[in-house]
């Protein structure tokens, strides 16, 4: 099975290799110092300012992005979200469940933010700003220098979930003033689903620490608290975290964030230059080297990732409600080759032959 879903994404042997270990026990100082070390690596490949922090979270990528909303905002914030897409949509439902006062700002499926979408609220009593930079449903990366110079002449406090395009995209925390930058195991980290990354700015460890949050096990402060030591609050993912630390270490091995990026974007071009003259529409103005949406002209998006999945070992990854049948997506993270690619383009040649598509 050759595995082009954006999450949980193909893996390494080597990463895989220690899933295959017994998990350690955790309270020792072998482990706080690895924890630490994952910290610090955090911080050096988001970019982040100085007297920054990182905690990782046992959960999903969406229980990163419920602690943001819990523990750094409050019913005297005024926030404004971007629901451009499934996970857009989450951050929005997730605000109104925590009764914080936001906007959203709708767009179409597949649309680019633009100036003329953030210039209506210039100026007009906002406190915070909250996105998903890549909306991973309809494959858009929104622009994070407008949105970063938007921020910043209306002095928001920024938060970003870049769950699915940490590694895969350029992000410069410091250069762009983002406050707070959510990620998870499961997507270009290449490891199993399971922990969420939060790094977060002195400005957002101020919100943090000023919050009376009622949660025990997303309460951010004991994260915090704990992590001083290398150590996490409750029993964490432990096998997950050792994942983590060999890929963290791996790329900086190899050269890096940059390396790493330039490695997925080289995926991403090499895919896109191959389905040309397919029968696929790409549909998203402004793309993640993570993924790439396609719209098939001749055939339901479903059917196709359905009969690549039971009869040619390939997993691509589809779509849910209205974009089920029109939109898949294939992801260029995780251990993927240009050979992979070459792979599935030879498949969905074969379907066209067999008048699938």
């Amino acid at each position: 099975m050759i595995n082009f879903t954006v999450g949980p994404v193909q893996a390494s042997e080597t990463v895989c290799a220690i899933g295959a270990e017994q998990v350690p026990y955790f309270r020792t100082p072998e482990f706080s110092a690895m924890m630490k070390e994952n910290e610090e690596l955090m911080l050096e490949f988001t970019h982040a300012p100085s007297g920054s922090r990182t905690v990782f979270l046992t959960g999903s990528g969406t229980a990163g992005m419920e602690a943001v909303v819990m523990n750094m905002f409050t019913r005297q914030d005024k926030v404004l979200v971007v629901n451009g897409g499934s996970f857009g949509q989450r951050f929005a439902d997730m605000l109104e469940l925590h009764e914080v006062p936001h906007t959203e700002i709708r767009m179409e499926y597949g649309k680019a933010l633009a100036a003329e979408h953030l210039s209506q609220y210039e100026g007009k009593g906002y406190t915070a700003f909250l996105v998903n930079v890549h909306e991973t449903s309809t494959g858009v990366h929104y622009d994070m220098r407008l949105i970063a110079d938007f921020c910043k002449r209306n002095n928001l406090f920024l938060a970003v979930d870049a769950i699915s395009s940490f590694l895969a995209d350029s992000f410069d925390m410091g250069t762009w003033g983002v406050d707070v930058m959510i990620t998870g195991s499961q997507k270009a980290l290449a490891c199993p689903p399971g922990i969420s990354v939060i790094v977060m700015s002195p400005a957002a460890l101020e919100r943090v620490n000023a919050s009376s949050v009622k949660s025990m096990y997303l309460d951010l402060k004991s994260a915090l608290k704990n992590g001083e030591r290398g150590q996490t609050p409750f029993t964490p993912a432990v096998g997950i975290l050792r994942q983590i630390h060999c890929r963290l270490r791996e790329i900086k091995n190899q050269g890096g964030v940059k390396v790493e990026t330039a490695r997925i974007a080289a995926i991403a071009e090499d895919f896109r230059r191959k389905i040309q003259g397919l029968p696929f529409e790409v549909c998203s103005e402004s793309m993640s080297n993570a993924v790439t949406p396609l719209h098939p002209t001749t055939a339901s998006a479903y059917d196709i990732f359905t009969i690549l999945k039971d009869e040619y070992g390939i997993w691509v990854c589809p779509n849910g409600g209205e974009l089920s049948s029109k939109v898949f997506r294939v992801g260029h993270i995780g251990a993927l080759t240009t050979q992979d690619n070459t792979t599935l383009v030879n498949a969905f040649k074969d379907l066209q032959k067999r008048g699938i598509i």
